[in-house]
């Protein structure tokens, strides 16, 4: 049903774009088409009849997936109709794949555990939607209209010298990185006097309009600087990103915050920002990420999966009847198949001599397969055998591109020699086995790899030959039956996966529809003219189902999905909006989501203890201990001069007992600092008690503090002879001399090496001394280089080790220091999913290299459409390069694969793979569609692998978190808090009538849900302010501001009334109320009085304020739970924040010391850094690192790095640090940093129930009436 769905809808659609395209070609239906289609329809129908006079028409509909079957009858019924009248609308026919749910119990079960989770769902996407439209109508009230901002011709060019010129400025690639320019009343970063000088044929011009003739006009418009005109900022028509991104009203509003919050593209929009309006505006997108996405997305992700956990254990077990699961159907073959091959056994007549002869060839060739068997069982064989496999797999890891021919000839010749090898290995275990051969899986997988590797021996070679060579990485699993190990491992991730079958099959369903969808609202649109005046489709499009399945697969990776929505808005309607809100929200923030919770349920249950290994290893243990073995205390009562041997001659008697008094000596003075100062030694208590002092703790902060000062400050382009750089080594010699002086005193006063608390006893101790030896080395090698430049590298490395300084911190901050030692313990858990992904990026890499060595390059000229290779490019005088990401040689291929798994990219390496033709060969779009294969399986097991190791971050994090939740509660039965006695009556009981009608008034629900409607009103009068609004439209809604605030200040005074000022204050929800309050009178009481013209404050920055009376909402009883998760988030992050800012600070120093001189133009644009995120300073440095951890375009900096020099040139600038420094930061932000907010996300909404749980308990229990919360 599925696959006859699917040919169908893409016959339909395929049909429907092509109409679009030429409306006067019709392509006909092939004759099968509309006969299947109607005989599956009244199949349905009939089953639907059956259905009903067998169960009765009640008892029908008492099941709702008989309600579905018979809404998507009816829904074909509409579709028939409206067909026969000439209106093609087939949206339920994109449904009907969807009866297989209600066919598949393990479906059934999936979407009703995913139904259960609704009211949850709506719950909390109501709160994360709230945020975002708050954040949305703050850009409104900010933003509005300043992105049209352009700069346009400041007089008329075109009349007063005969020159066609745009009426703005147009940068070189077009309005894809638009120019926007801020006025003189505002503040942003960019004016129209920084538009570059007009180039002619790559050369500035400099001369002005005066100097050009309109009665000569050159070819090229004379040498004159045209863009110096473009000098008047003010708002044009258009908006960037063809007009998708900007704040003119609140639609438009919440698709870019939306965006921002999908944290693809954010950092482009708030560059926009910035130019226009101001540089400080990067902190409220930086607030909008964490708040929006780090939080409450994570938090929307934490509920979904803990509640469809919860309600897939309470559906476990249940199976309707009638319903068939594909393992039934699965047994029920193989009976079928085993029942027929016995019967063909028992018909089979046998020969009457066929016994005798079997009995003298069985006693003939019993010892010879003995003997047989005895070497296959060997372990020397084994070893040979997994000894061939590592030569073979080293082999095709050294394999790369425009290697040596001697090289190419010798991995031939080794290949055949492997090959013989394990052809060898097969025919010794058939001789030995038999046909009990093929009973063993591994050796069936081993034969076909043999197969394989003859075939692509003996074939001639050609491009099919490709993926026989390719298959041949597969030899890479032989090395799984010697490593029991990583067997185990990649056991849990099999029994996960097959767990996980029914999911994967719902999103396949899932993506099928929305591309049937996506087919029926864009397909045919995505159609751009090039520069030459040709019309090609963009490769991201909707025009068949393939291509439409695949782009929806982009958009649930959220890469570069906002292209296709910026696309989708400019070529059919900016209400696509809410076709990709849906895919996004019900794809990444729902489906995934529960991928999620399936991955950490059988993460825990496997990694759960097996009760009878636990006894065992406890039985183990606790022989161990009675049987401590006789050798213990035998060595332990020996001492050193009992080991040594006694000679005969009194020479060596002499020195043998002067060696033994050394040792004696060292032996008995261990205490003693350098075995000089000895613990009474006056001087070394002096020491011991100045490190001791809480003063001397606080001096080396401070001085630590100053330390990373100076890191802070350093950067490429300080001028060597200027004071700040004098200034700045002048610090660095004080404090590294400081830092010594600490060293010497602690060491002195502890002892170096021996002693129970020596200083080399403590690893942080050891950290500080190692900083302080490359102190020591720093200086020394400056010294001896002064004046020579062949020591520069030497000095630039010990530099960068100088940035590791503020390690020294960790120390001296309890909770930095907790969290980083968590953070180490959690190391050993997760190694395993690490080591599982290392395999898992280390197979794709050899495959990927023999897939794609070599043809990721391409040629780069003015015209290319007529060049097909290398020879051709460069007989044209054009350039052949190669991709920055590609398969070339292995370790490439594993930073390829590395940038794809991190979801950022990736797409544009998969366009590359599939068109590639050959080597030295240009590339041509689509060649080979079958790499889809390569590409998309890659990126569903990344998300798998992801997920696992996310459950087991969480899994970690859960066992830290109830540890310490029983040592708390260990020391709370030592120490019992003494509780007073609880208030025996209601503190309301003496009110006069009247307050107490006000009491009552207060605690019901009639003043809430009063309060809760003008809440609303309040939110959709919000919403309607636009850009250029009429001008009784703002009148209007002022004054429904003025309305609103006397609403909320009659409720704050009903409640002070109620309550009292010190109950009302106690309430946090309360105090927010008072202060949007008083921040609405405020802008109210400014606004009448014009004091924001005496004052140089904007006013809508007091506007902004008052949209966070929206936030009352949240004193909803239903949204209390989800706000006091987001609190408990936010109070319990601070030491991941510590761990974050640390590590940023790190990060940033080095990136400056390492990237600070890359510099990007006009002319040679960057491809991830900016203006405004680049390494030049410390500052711009820090938010690069945010942009990276974002995972917004950071392969793009990456790429940066390593393809452009500094202005200096190549010879300092270490290429090869780019790589480590970014994916080393990807792997510790990314992975792991961030996926401890989702560890913490999860316990404090854990802790929010149990809360919420005692409330109502004690509610419950008391008998007087609710008091407010």
């Amino acid at each position: 049903m599925a696959s006859s769905g699917v040919k169908m809808e893409e016959q339909q659609q395929q049909e429907v774009a092509f109409n679009i395209e030429t409306e006067d070609e019709q392509q006909p239906d092939p004759a099968m088409a509309p006969i299947l289609d109607d005989f599956t329809f009244a199949f349905f129908i009939l089953e639907m009849v059956i259905k009903m006079l067998g169960l009765g028409f009640v008892d029908f509909f008492k099941s709702s997936w008989n309600k579905f079957d018979v809404f998507i009858n009816f829904g074909v019924v509409i579709d028939y109709i409206l067909a026969i009248i000439g209106f093609r609308w087939p949206i339920f026919r994109a449904l009907r794949p969807l009866r297989l749910v209600c066919r598949i119990h393990s479906l059934q079960a999936l979407v009703a555990a995913l139904m259960d989770t609704l009211p949850m769902l709506v719950r909390v996407f109501f709160l994360s939607m709230l945020i975002n439209y708050i954040f949305s109508v703050v850009g409104v009230q900010l933003w509005a209209g300043q992105l049209r901002n352009r700069c346009f011709l400041g007089e008329d060019i075109s009349g007063n010298y005969n020159v066609s010129l745009s009426p703005y400025y147009i940068p070189k690639f077009g309005e894809k990185s638009s120019f926007i320019c801020s006025s003189e009343n505002q503040y942003g970063m960019q004016r129209c006097s920084h538009i570059p000088p007009y180039r002619v044929d790559g050369e500035l011009c400099s001369s002005d309009a005066t100097h050009h003739t309109s009665a000569a006009v050159p070819a090229v418009n004379g040498c004159v600087n045209w863009n110096q005109y473009y000098n008047v900022c003010r708002a044009g028509s258009n908006n960037p990103s063809k007009g998708a991104i900007n704040f003119d009203n609140i639609g438009y509003s919440w698709t870019a915050i939306f965006q921002v919050v999908t944290m693809e593209g954010w950092s482009e929009i708030m560059y926009y920002v910035m130019d226009a309006h101001s540089y400080w505006d990067f902190i409220f997108f930086v607030f909008v990420t964490i708040m929006g996405s780090l939080v409450m997305m994570n938090v929307c992700g934490v509920v979904i999966s803990c509640k469809f956990t919860e309600n897939m254990e309470k559906r476990r077990g249940e199976q309707p009847v009638g319903i068939v699961t594909i393992p039934e159907l699965c047994d029920k073959f193989k009976s079928l198949v085993k029942g027929i091959l016995r019967m063909s056994r028992w018909n089979r007549v046998k020969p009457s001599g066929s016994h005798n002869r079997a009995n003298v060839l069985g006693e003939v060739w019993n010892p010879i397969q003995r003997v047989y068997i005895r070497i296959v069982e060997n372990k020397m064989f084994d070893w040979i055998i997994t000894s061939a496999v590592v030569v073979y797999i080293f082999s095709l890891v050294i394999e790369h591109h425009e290697q040596p021919q001697t090289m190419t000839d010798t991995l031939r010749i080794g290949n055949l020699v492997l090959v013989n090898v394990f052809l060898v290995e097969m025919v010794l275990k058939l001789l030995a086995y038999n046909w009990g051969y093929f009973k063993d899986k591994n050796n069936i997988f081993d034969c076909f790899l043999v197969i394989i590797s003859l075939w692509d021996v003996l074939s001639v070679t050609g491009s099919k030959t490709s993926v026989l060579r390719s298959l041949r990485l597969l030899r890479f699993m032989r090395l799984l039956h010697y490593m029991p190990y990583l067997k185990r491992q990649l056991m849990v991730l099999e029994k996960s996966i097959k767990k996980a079958a029914s999911f994967f099959l719902l999103l396949l369903f899932f993506v099928f529809i929305f591309s049937i969808f996506g087919m029926l609202l864009f397909g045919g649109k995505f159609k751009f003219m090039t520069k030459h005046g040709e019309i090609i489709t963009d490769r991201k499009n909707f025009d068949t189902l393939r291509w439409a399945m695949v782009t929806v697969f982009q958009v649930l990776t959220l890469e570069d999905w906002n292209l296709v929505l910026y696309n989708a808005m400019s070529t059919a309607s900016p209400w696509a909006m809410i076709y990709f809100f849906l895919l996004v929200v019900l794809g990444t923030r729902v489906l995934l989501n529960v991928l999620v919770g399936m991955v950490y349920e059988s993460f825990h249950e496997i990694s759960s203890p097996d009760p009878a290994s636990s006894e065992n290893n406890s039985q183990q243990i606790d022989g161990g201990k009675h049987d401590p073995g006789p050798s213990t205390s035998s060595v332990t009562d020996l001492t050193p001069v009992q080991h040594l041997p006694l000679p005969d001659t009194s020479e060596n008697t002499e020195s043998l007992s002067f060696i033994q008094k050394v040792l004696q000596w060292c032996k008995d003075h261990e205490e003693w600092s350098f075995y000089v100062f000895s613990p009474q030694n006056r001087f070394r208590i002096i020491c011991h008690r100045v490190i001791s002092h809480w003063v001397f703790d606080f001096g080396i902060l401070f001085i630590i503090f100053l330390s990373c000062v100076s890191i802070a400050v350093e950067r490429p382009g300080i001028d060597p002879q200027s004071t700040e750089r004098f200034i700045l080594n002048i610090s660095f010699y004080v404090i590294s001399a400081l830092f010594i002086v600490e060293m010497l005193l602690k060491v002195v006063a502890l002892g170096l090496v021996f002693g129970k608390n020596s200083y080399c006893r403590s690893l942080w101790n050891i950290i500080d001394g190692l900083l302080v030896i490359l102190s020591v080395v720093q200086i020394l090698v400056s010294l001896i280089s002064k004046g020579k430049t062949n020591r520069l590298k030497v000095l630039k490395v010990l530099r960068l080790l100088r940035t590791l300084r503020p390690l020294r911190v960790i120390k001296r901050a309890p909770r930095l220091k907790l969290a980083v030692e968590a953070l180490i313990a959690s190391v050993k858990p997760i190694g395993n999913i690490l080591f599982i992904c290392c395999t898992f990026l280390f197979f794709y890499g050899i495959l990927g290299v023999q897939l794609f060595k070599g043809k990721f390059h391409h040629c780069l000229g003015r015209d290319i459409r007529n060049i097909t290779t290398k020879s051709e490019c460069l007989a044209a005088n054009y350039s052949w390069r190669g991709k920055l990401f590609n398969f070339d040689s292995f370790p490439q291929a594993l930073m390829s694969l590395f940038v794809m798994y991190s979801k950022d990219g990736w797409v544009n390496i998969m366009y590359d793979g599939l068109d590639a033709v050959g080597v030295d060969k240009q590339p041509k779009r689509n060649h080979n569609e079958w790499m889809l294969f390569f590409f998309i399986p890659f990126m569903i097991l990344s998300f798998f692998l992801l997920d696992m190791f996310i459950g087991v971050m969480v899994e970690t994090f859960h066992q830290c978190q109830q540890q310490q939740k029983r040592t708390d509660e260990q020391e709370r039965r030592e120490v019992l808090p003494q509780h007073g006695e609880p208030e025996q009556t209601p503190y309301f009981e003496n009110y006069c009538p009247l307050r107490r009608a006000i009491h009552t008034l207060c605690t019901t629900n009639y003043l809430d849900l009063f309060v809760t409607a003008v809440l609303f009103l309040n939110v959709t009068v919000m919403g309607v302010e636009h850009y250029n609004q009429p001008k009784f439209a703002t009148q209007l809604t002022e004054y429904f501001s003025y309305v609103f605030t006397v609403v909320f200040s009659i409720e704050i005074l009903l409640k002070l009334v109620a309550f009292g000022v010190v109950r009302f204050l106690k309430d946090r929800l309360n105090l927010l109320d008072l202060c949007i309050l008083l921040i609405s009178l405020v802008s109210i009481i400014s606004n009448n009085l014009n004091l924001t013209d005496r004052i140089s404050i904007n006013p809508n920055m007091l506007r902004i304020f008052r949209v966070l009376s929206l936030a009352q909402v949240l004193k909803a009883e239903k949204i209390r739970l989800l706000l006091k998760t987001v609190i408990k988030t936010l109070t319990q992050v601070g030491n991941i924040c510590l761990l974050l800012i640390f590590f940023f600070f790190i990060y940033a120093a080095l990136g400056v010391e390492l990237f600070g001189k890359l510099e990007c133009t006009h002319m040679d644009p960057c491809q991830g850094l900016h203006r405004y995120s680049n390494f030049k300073h410390f500052g711009t440095a820090l938010l690069t690192l945010y942009k990276v951890c974002t995972g917004d375009n950071w392969h793009g900096i990456l790429k940066d790095t390593l393809g452009k020099c500094p202005p200096d040139g190549c010879a300092n600038y270490l290429h090869w640090a780019a790589p480590p420094y970014f994916i080393t930061f990807v792997i510790v932000a990314q992975f792991v940093l961030l996926n401890l907010v989702v560890a913490v996300i999860l316990q404090a909404l854990e802790e929010s129930k149990e809360e919420e749980e005692g409330l109502q308990t004690s509610v419950k229990e008391n008998t007087g009436p609710v008091q407010p919360v």
